[in-house]
């Protein structure tokens, strides 16, 4: 009976995902890259260069979410137009389903995560095509994800910490939490409970580097279900360790309603900031307008609470000027909103999909068939 009903939940799962599958954007803003000699996580690249752009100018790395690609991500989070506006050049990796059929970032598997290998190293010679095409300050690339794009900056951060002078998490987890689907379901859960210590410890293990450290600017949903709220905490502890920051930040404030908390370094710099977004669910924060400092576009997992992450990122990092004073806003109902934005069968899926690794049977049943689909279309299975 425990079978049949674990069945029941994962294919139930395995349809909400695919009915809120984001549509594509009616106009088509990034082109192909090519000349890429190495590609092993065998990824796709695409990026966006304003007209006139001149040599010298930061790049911004951007890693779509589960079920998105890179222009459906660059229509809801409104980067291109932000570079369009500041002078940037952007990187669009996007994964290919023969790689995962959810399009989700393999962030949990070794070989993609490690330095020197797959989707990791994939991305890294993108990085690499773009900076030689368009003459790319290497001083002034930063990457930035959501969800699993965010887990898989986390990756690239870590493992190739001296290519980047900043990153962005959103919905994402901290760096090796997880090196298999059952540990991933934990991670994603906040079931890893590993010290802040040895948070630190595997992103100075992950390369020879040495410091300095990338800039990180972390945002979380507070009612986010799918990548709960401990995780943007984790990924605080990790980086400010790294950074020899105390766990209890330099000081807080409040932007456009939500709380904001910074870690400062000995010369005042900011070297983390973190957002959480009360009753937002799972999701890029984005505040959608024409004035400036309001970008992006709402739609599935890209939601409306008033504060652009998009803008907000790119200000902390100094590639587009501090965001305008806000007008006042009611930010509960802003939140209230965004989390009811986010699809109501997604919303019902298993809170303890933790568990559901243990349930497979043998591989010879075809009750094996029916869960691993599931779990391929839940982007935690090749």
């Amino acid at each position: 009976m425990r079978v049949s009903k674990t069945i029941s939940r994962l294919n139930k799962v395995r349809k909400s995902l695919e009915a809120f599958t984001p549509a594509e954007p009616a106009v088509e803003r990034l082109s192909d890259l090519t000349g890429l000699t190495d590609n092993p996580g065998n990824l796709r690249g695409r990026f966006y260069v304003p007209e006139g752009l001149e040599g010298g100018a930061a790049l911004v790395v951007v890693l779509h979410g589960c079920t998105q690609n890179a222009a459906v991500y660059d229509h809801g989070s409104g980067w291109s137009r932000l570079a369009d506006r500041h002078g940037f050049a952007l990187l669009f990796p996007e994964q290919q389903r023969s790689n995962n059929a959810n399009l989700c970032f393999n962030w949990f598997d070794r070989g993609d995560t490690a330095r020197g290998q797959g989707e990791a190293a994939s991305i890294r010679d993108m990085i690499a095509v773009m900076g030689a095409a368009h003459a790319i300050d290497e001083s002034r690339i930063f990457i930035t994800g959501l969800s699993a794009g965010g887990a898989m900056a986390s990756v690239m951060l870590a493992s190739y910490p001296e290519l980047f002078a900043g990153g962005a998490i959103i919905a994402g987890l901290p760096y090796g939490c997880a090196a298999s689907v059952s540990q991933a379901f934990g991670c994603m859960g906040g079931r890893d409970k590993t010290s802040r210590a040895e948070l630190g410890a595997r992103v100075r293990a992950a390369s020879a580097h040495q410091g300095p450290w990338p800039r990180i600017s972390i945002w979380q949903g507070g009612a986010d279900q799918t990548v709960v709220p401990s995780n943007a905490e984790a990924i605080v502890q990790q980086w400010a360790e790294v950074h020899g920051l105390p766990a209890e930040p330099s000081a807080t404030d409040t932007v456009d309603g939500y709380p904001r908390r910074v870690w400062r370094g000995a010369d005042g710099a900011e070297l983390i900031e973190e957002y959480v977004i009360g009753g937002m669910a799972h999701g890029a924060p984005l505040a959608p307008g024409s004035d400036p400092g309001q970008s992006g576009k709402a739609g599935a997992h890209m939601l409306d609470v008033g504060l652009s992450s998009t803008d907000r990122i790119a200000a902390f990092w100094g590639i587009a000027p501090p965001a305008a004073a806000a007008k006042p806003r009611k930010a509960a109902a802003k939140a209230k909103q965004a989390a009811a934005q986010e699809p109501a069968a997604k919303r019902a899926a298993p809170r303890r999909p933790a568990r559901r690794p243990k349930l497979l049977p043998t591989p010879v049943s075809d009750v094996q068939k029916i869960i691993e689909d599931a779990l391929r279309a839940a982007g935690l299975m090749r």
